[in-house]
């Protein structure tokens, strides 16, 4: 029985779609990371400086990294940056998406977003 020919054009068409929507999605995502942590009340230069100064800071100091860890944890755990501790079933504990912020799901996407080490690796 004959074998059938791959379509290769197709697949790598399939698979640059679908970076493309992972990209999207990641950008989506860290925007969303920007609005749950009121970062985006501060003037773009800033941010960008913070940012800057962060990455330059966890090359130096990877203690510090392991504080921010624990307090991103704390802020998905409370569901905004300064809410109460999250109960499990506590409805009022979770962001409500008609105030602009995440959703439960959202949340746990970001979660992950973050987890997700710029050269791909996970931190988990």
């Amino acid at each position: 029985m004959a074998r059938k020919p791959r379509d290769f054009d197709a697949e790598l068409q399939a698979l640059m779609d679908k970076a493309r929507k992972v990209k999207s999605q990641k950008t989506v995502q860290l925007g969303e990371l920007v609005q749950v942590t009121s970062a985006d009340s501060l003037p773009m230069e800033a941010l960008a400086g913070a940012l800057l100064a962060a990455v330059e800071q966890s090359k130096k100091s990877p203690e510090a990294v392991a504080r921010w860890t624990e307090r991103g944890q704390a802020v998905f755990q409370t569901g905004g940056k300064r809410g109460k501790k999250a109960e499990p079933g506590d409805p009022a504990s979770q962001p409500a998406s008609s105030n602009g912020t995440p959703t439960a799901t959202a949340t746990l996407a970001l979660r992950r977003a973050v987890a997700v080490m710029p050269d791909g690796q996970s931190r988990a």
